[in-house]
């Protein structure tokens, strides 16, 4: 089963997401030139500061907390060591480019939580078999948002027709790193299909996901019963769908991604 990551610093809310079997809770601490990277797009900025992860950190009992720092620079070692002092299980680094950054990262954490490196820029592509290399990476995400304004395409499930995705993903694998890529919505919801995108980690040999805004948007639906019974009814669809995927054949696999490749580009046609 897909590991599944959700966005919050809501503590009620974060139990109730990691009582409907999602598997990781996300405190994102990035904002370092990110809205620079992604203005006017309807990205997720998220407002978390510090004291949430020691705040989310307190109500869970079986999730795992992990917390996106900043990109390196010169408050990185205070920003990680209190992360992980305050209970983050994983660290992630984003919008890295170099083979030193993500050195300086592991060193920073310094096997005191879970490294995750979220690949978002062409230049990480680029040197990845390199940055492979390099030891203690525990798992690695694929980010889509940033990683397709870096190619300037228009369309961030592009890098999943064009096979960019599964370039990335094949290098990891022959390292044995876990990884993941991208968000999903509500089964038989989202631009692109859940479905299709399910099939398509099952296929590449993903393990991890986000649980992405359209999948309920804490903002818009505030109600906590309603947010209760979205998550314990549409998190179980995903399970349901992931044990028919599981035993799809391979020309099932070759259909999906045939599928991906055309209402890709008739999303785009009509963008």
């Amino acid at each position: 089963m897909l590991k599944l990551m959700y966005i919050t610093n809501e503590p009620d809310v974060a139990e109730i997401v990691e009582n409907a079997g999602v598997d990781r809770i996300w405190i994102d601490l990035e904002v370092n030139g990110k809205e620079e990277r992604q203005k006017n797009m309807d990205t997720v900025k998220s407002k978390h500061n510090i004291h949430d992860v020691e705040k989310i950190k307190k109500v869970l009992k079986k999730a795992d907390l992990i917390v996106r720092v900043n990109p390196i620079y010169e408050g990185s070692e205070k920003e990680i060591d209190s992360v992980i002092k305050q209970g983050a299980d994983i660290v992630m680094l984003p919008f890295f480019k170099t083979v030193e950054e993500v050195q300086t990262f592991i060193n920073l954490v310094n096997g005191r939580a879970k490294v995750c490196l979220l690949c978002e820029t062409p230049e990480a592509v680029d040197k990845l078999e390199k940055i492979l290399e390099v030891p203690g990476i525990d798992e690695i995400h694929i980010g889509l948002n940033d990683l397709h304004l870096g190619y300037h395409k228009k369309f961030m499930f592009e890098l999943l027709a064009d096979g960019t995705v599964e370039k990335i993903c094949n290098q990891i694998k022959k390292k044995g790193i876990p990884y993941g890529f991208g968000g999903i919505s509500r089964i038989g919801s989202g631009t692109l299909k859940a479905e299709n995108i399910i099939t398509e980690h099952y296929r590449l040999g993903s393990q991890i996901a986000i649980v992405s805004r359209g999948f309920c948007n804490t903002s818009i639906i505030t109600d906590r019963k309603q947010i209760k019974e979205i998550f314990d009814t549409e998190v179980e669809n995903i399970r349901k769908f992931e044990q028919q995927v599981m035993h799809y054949t391979d020309e099932q696999f070759a259909k999906n991604q045939e599928e991906v490749k055309l209402m890709v580009n008739n999303i785009l046609e009509n963008m």
